[in-house]
């Protein structure tokens, strides 16, 4: 079959098999049987000692991280082999340039003896194959490099159609039990995306939800999948702001297949490379939802309205909504003593802070309890025109008659109860902070204060709502006063003011630009 060997005494052989997926549509030629049974049979008529035989069933030509393929060279560097023989040389690699440094530099570095039975190539003797070795090489990699454009094309196909081709779901999904490529709802995940997802249209920020669900022992995505974790340190398994945007902007949670995202960089590469949000591969309407649409958009643009401030330490109503009028830039928000000591905060501007003595725009300094009062009040001016409580009047008579009956003062009830709960861990844990030294005295002051008068304002409305379970009030005079609290209140949600204003402006002298995302609303501000 092969040139003879003149001193197979000399040698240790390792016999090296490999096998990619691609390679088992070839035919039986090139399953491992058949190369094992071929590399014996040459050893056994040369003579050679076989010192192991190494296979790499399953892995592609043009990844040398290969199992048995590192152990091998383990082998050679510890001298146990000094002889490699392979089927081809596509078994040993199809990555020339890899392919070239083994064959130029590596074997003959070590005094490893190379031979490629079907291709000639004996890098013990002189011959012609030998020569146009790195042409071989160079076809093998075209060959994968072919390989690797119809997989990809494969898989971009399935992505147009909206079939899942990834490794695991998103969080709050699974994979189908019967149907390939297809994922549905997994309850136990779900339950905590649809909750992140309220805490978020309530108002809260991406950093206050991942603390509440950190403080409540929730497990991440990652723990829940049971992922291995290469590097752990001081914040793995541990929910980050980061993670939660990311969610509450994932339309997989409206239904639409969502892929893409990330390419790798070539067939020789594993790492990969983030896509732009145009060139995503989305499918509408592949899997059941877990979010209606309407929340999602409500969601996205809260996320949103808070990319224009880089504040964490306070939260305010108009927080990423209020610009300076002369620059552009968003205002900064600072804190400052009163004369009783209370903390007040004041927007600033952002330009006149990093340039002031250049003399670029101007301080803006105002109260941020005057600006978010004038806005709420203009809010409330512009939508009573709309609004008529003799007309809500009816609606909420329906609706207290129906949570009457769903027995809704116990349920809210025990939702208060729940958050007061949260509020005293979330106390206490802030009080051991403080006496380890996590917390500063000046932020415990400050957050402590907060988290007593929301808990405070919880029990108050705890204990009225206990005193209306004792003394029952009328339909009539309960949905007057749901009529009256809606619109107390109404104007003061976030929520509202996410869906109603685009941004809100402020002079040089004071005054306040609104502008509303709706035209009518806009023409009856200008009124």
């Amino acid at each position: 079959m092969y040139l003879e060997i003149s001193n197979p005494m000399d040698y240790h052989a390792a016999l090296y098999i490999r096998l990619s997926k691609e390679d088992e549509s070839e035919g039986p030629s090139q399953s491992v049987t058949n190369q094992k049974s071929l590399l014996n049979e040459f050893a056994q008529k040369q003579r050679l000692s076989v010192y192991d035989t190494y296979v790499d069933d399953g892995w592609s030509g043009t990844n040398f991280d290969r199992p048995d393929f590192q152990r091998m060279i383990g082998d050679i560097e510890a001298k146990k082999v000094n002889m490699v023989i392979t089927k081809d040389l596509s078994r040993l690699g199809r990555d020339y340039i890899m392919t070239g440094h083994y064959m130029e530099r590596y074997f003959p570095e070590k005094r490893v003896r190379y031979i490629s039975l079907l291709d000639g190539i004996d890098t013990g003797v002189e011959s012609t194959a030998n020569d146009i070795t790195p042409f071989r090489a160079i076809m093998n990699d075209m060959y994968a490099k072919d390989i690797s454009k119809k997989i990809k094309s494969v898989k971009r196909d399935k992505q147009r159609k909206g079939q899942f081709i990834g490794g695991k779901p998103v969080y709050g999904y699974k994979m189908h039990p019967t149907e390939k490529n297809k994922i549905v709802i997994d309850e136990e995940a779900a339950s905590v995306v649809r909750r992140i997802f309220a805490m978020a249209l309530e108002g809260m920020s991406c950093r206050q939800i991942a603390a509440r669900l950190n403080t409540e022992g929730i497990p991440t995505p990652a723990t829940y999948a049971g992922l291995p974790v290469a590097r752990p340190g001081p914040y793995t398994g541990l929910w980050s702001s980061e993670r939660i945007s990311d969610m509450l902007q994932n339309e997989t949670y409206i239904g639409n297949m969502v892929q893409g995202r990330q390419v790798k960089i070539s067939y020789k590469s594993k790492k990969c490379l983030r896509q732009d949000k145009d060139n995503w591969v989305v499918v509408e309407n592949t899997h059941e939802p877990l979010i209606d649409k309407e929340s999602f958009q409500k969601v996205r643009m809260l996320v949103n309205s808070r990319k224009h401030t880089r504040s964490r330490t306070y939260d305010f109503l108009l927080k990423g909504f209020i610009f300076c009028h002369e620059c552009g830039y968003p205002l900064a928000v600072i804190n400052r003593k009163n004369a009783a000591g209370e903390d007040v905060l004041y927007f600033v501007c952002r330009t006149y802070q990093r340039f002031t003595k250049a003399g670029v725009c101007t301080c803006h300094t105002i109260k941020e309890k005057t600006v978010t009062d004038a806005v709420i009040a203009k809010v409330r001016e512009v939508c009573e025109v709309y609004l008529n409580p003799a007309e809500l009047l009816p609606a909420a008579q329906e609706a207290v008659e129906r949570t009457q009956r769903e027995n809704a003062l116990e349920i809210e009830m025990q939702a208060i109860q729940s958050k007061i709960d949260s509020l005293t861990a979330n106390l206490d844990k802030m009080y051991m902070d403080r006496l380890s030294g996590l917390l500063t005295e000046t932020d415990f002051e400050r957050i402590y204060s907060k988290a007593k008068s929301e808990r405070a304002a919880l029990e108050e409305k705890r204990r009225e709502l206990e005193m209306q379970k004792k003394s029952p009030v009328s339909v009539k005079d309960r949905a007057e006063e749901l009529v009256q609290r809606f619109m107390d209140s109404a104007f003061a949600s976030r929520e509202l003011l996410v869906s109603l204003i685009e941004r809100v402006e402020l002079t040089e002298d004071k005054q306040l630009i609104i502008k509303f995302r709706f035209q009518q609303l806009n023409d009856a501000n200008s009124a």
